[in-house]
């Protein structure tokens, strides 16, 4: 994958006059306090930043530091990056001296596999793969996907227990296995991000670090809670839903984020059991006290039916989801 101008990175400030201003007489306006906005890309997804700070070169050094763990990140996490760490493992089937930030994160997606039965599997790759191949190598695909036997030689590749993760060495156990962390890396970026802006002193800050993936610091100038729109899966360019972020992070799953082809079908959220995209819910958001977990969350809850769901968010305290059904009703799941 080639960089094009999806990962130009821009810093901008608003003013009063600007999409997202401060109100006009507000405290933080009396403290000479502006809003800034950068923007860029996270793992292939585009990606802002808003924080409020009352030193513009304070707040360039901060952002800058915010980007460099971006890039930093990238180079473990991103598929799209030959020599990322991910993608060496998934090119040689071994990785020697993996760092801290791999170990932590495929730690939490071997618990979260476990506490799914599978469901959340992060060796689905080789069934990205095979969709990919399937929908956009040739001209005239097949409509139903995929062949029974074709997903059935995936599967093959697909199984969560055949990582053997160690502090010095990570390894796959079958020849042909891939890893792709799309479901938990991202939410795992946001946090490291908000934590670098937390220990340099920022207290109200939007971390919108994908196209589902936010975490949110202390409230807007207004003195009001930030608030995010989620998109209704049926017309995805709608708001179904606004909700005050504070504190939290809120990370969202659906099936039309990334399609294969126009009816939705067949999409990127596969069900590592059965090899075909999942179809219990429409979408599904998850509040969680870290955006890692939201992330995760999201993903596993999607993928699982209905009923599991309750269960699941038991284990993972001070969470909250909201799922869509396939009629558009949305009902509300919590820890």
């Amino acid at each position: 994958m080639t960089e094009g101008p999806s990962r130009r990175r821009v810093l901008t400030m608003i003013g009063a006059v600007a999409g997202l201003p401060m109100l006009a007489g507000s405290t933080a306006a009396e403290r000479g306090v502006a809003l800034y906005q950068w923007r860029g890309s996270s793992l292939g997804s585009p990606s802002r930043l808003l924080l409020y700070h009352h030193d513009h070169r304070a707040a360039m050094r901060i952002i800058a530091r915010c980007a460099a763990e971006i890039e930093r990140l990238e180079r473990i996490f991103a598929l799209f990056r030959a020599e990322s760490e991910i993608a060496r493992l998934n090119r040689d089937g071994v990785l020697d001296g993996p760092s801290h930030d791999l170990l932590l994160v495929l730690g939490q997606a071997q618990r979260l596999s476990m506490l799914t039965g599978g469901a959340f599997d992060v060796t689905v790759q080789p069934l990205w793969e095979l969709y990919a191949a399937h929908f956009f190598g040739q001209a005239a695909p097949a409509p139903e996907g995929p062949s029974d036997a074709a997903i059935e030689k995936a599967l093959m590749h697909v199984d969560w227990r055949e990582i053997d993760v160690a502090p010095g060495r990570v390894a796959l156990a079958r020849t042909g296995m891939g890893l792709t962390l799309n479901g938990i890396a991202q939410g795992y970026l946001t946090d490291r991000v908000a934590r670098i802006l937390r220990d340099h002193g920022c207290d109200r800050i939007l971390c919108d670090m994908g196209r589902s993936e936010m975490r949110a610091l202390g409230r807007h100038a207004d003195g009001k809670a930030w608030q995010v729109g989620l998109a209704d899966p049926r017309r995805p360019e709608t708001i179904a839903v606004t909700l005050a972020l504070q504190d939290r992070a809120l990370c969202t799953s659906g099936g039309y984020g990334t399609p294969f082809e126009a009816t939705g079908r067949h999409h990127h959220l596969f069900d590592p059991r059965t090899g075909r995209s999942a179809h219990h819910h429409l979408a599904v958001s998850v509040l969680a006290p870290s955006a890692m977990t939201a992330d995760a969350l999201s993903t596993a809850l999607y993928i699982l039916p209905g009923e599991r769901g309750q269960q699941l968010l038991g284990a993972f305290p001070g969470t909250e989801a909201l799922v869509t059904s396939a009629d558009g009703a949305i009902w509300r799941l919590a820890s």
